[in-house]
């Protein structure tokens, strides 16, 4: 008996120390969403992906029509993370050395001198995105995907941590070009931002009716350091997910690729992305494990932007979150 209750102390022990102290990150992700409350009124799931995509270090598209505070939202969350800042207008006539940088020569000492671009900085707004063509945008890929660019031959590292909001306007298609399934897979989430309600729009315009600033970004204070950024993105990679919730997370995409309604399932990366974001949205919420509710509530930003509706179906009115609900509902959940 005495042996049981040391072996049952010592894993009660282990337990304990194993646990994840929360209470920092908690409190730091608190003073960011009163931050960007100042300004902003609901968008709650918009602003909880955003504080998950932070903590995973992982890119973000958000989509949403005119008006609907996807910029400036973005704009808030930069400026309460003390770290650099970068804001990329895409046109249909930037290139990608407005993007990356370029070579010019220095008279001087008879040398080719790398000028670095906008992208070289920690946290990138590139507003509609899918304003600027194909050419534009695949400069994109090797910086989002490996924090690196290549230029002349030379390695040029990001500064971590490198995050991408992205922007842009599903309704207006004229002058836009489509991005690319090998662009939308380096896109940890994708944010679907719809209207206020009632109640909500009354708070918006109170608000501006009795805010006198000018510049509504004047009110939002600086909040977490570069160096706590990084350590909140390790601290979540150390939450725990059960075998069971692994399984559970691989049976979501694989059936992606068996379901007769999409043309084009989730891919390994997704799978991944998956996991990060399911970690992360425990940590959000104040744990340090897993569970279910964590991968259910990422599915849908992590894969709605990772699978395509067969043609079909999609004349049909089915749209991707419509298929991630069924096959939601149709996995077991483990116990």
């Amino acid at each position: 008996m005495e042996n049981f209750e040391e072996q049952n102390q010592e894993n009660t022990n282990t337990e304990f120390h194993s646990r994840l102290d929360m209470t920092e990150l908690q409190k730091s992700l608190e003073q960011v969403k009163a931050e960007i409350g100042k300004v902003i009124i609901g968008q709650e799931s918009m602003i909880e992906h955003l504080l998950v995509a932070l903590l995973s270090n992982g890119h973000v598209l958000i989509e949403g029509v005119p008006g609907v505070a996807k910029t400036i939202t973005a704009k808030l969350l930069a400026k309460t993370v003390d770290v650099g800042f970068s804001r990329i207008q895409f046109t249909p006539d930037l290139m990608p050395s407005d993007i990356l940088g370029t070579s010019i020569f220095n008279v001087k000492n008879s040398e080719f001198e790398f000028k670095k671009g906008p992208i070289f900085s920690s946290f990138i707004l590139i507003d509609e995105i899918n304003r600027s063509p194909a050419k534009t945008q695949a400069a994109l890929f090797e910086v989002m995907e490996e924090r690196q660019i290549t230029m002349d031959g030379k390695q040029y590292e990001m500064q971590e941590p490198f995050l991408v909001v992205a922007t842009q306007n599903p309704i207006e298609h004229e002058g836009t070009y489509r991005l690319p399934e090998a662009q939308l897979d380096r896109f940890l989430f994708k944010i679907n931002v719809g209207y206020p309600n009632l109640s909500q729009e009354i708070e918006i315009i109170k608000n501006q009716h009795e805010n006198k600033l000018e510049d509504k970004t004047d009110a939002v204070l600086k909040v977490i350091s570069g160096a706590q950024l990084k350590t909140y993105q390790n601290l979540v990679k150390d939450v725990v997910v059960e075998t069971q919730l692994l399984e559970y997370l691989a049976k979501i995409i694989v059936n992606t690729r068996e379901n007769q309604f999409l043309y084009l399932g989730a891919s390994p990366r997704a799978s991944l992305a998956l996991l990060t974001a399911s970690k992360s949205f425990a940590a959000v919420r104040g744990r340090d494990f897993v569970t279910p509710e964590d991968i259910k509530g990422a599915s849908y930003a992590v894969l709605r932007h990772r699978v395509m509706v067969s043609p079909e179906r999609e004349m049909e009115g089915l749209t991707a979150d419509e298929i991630i609900r069924q096959i939601l509902e149709a996995i077991e959940i483990p116990r």
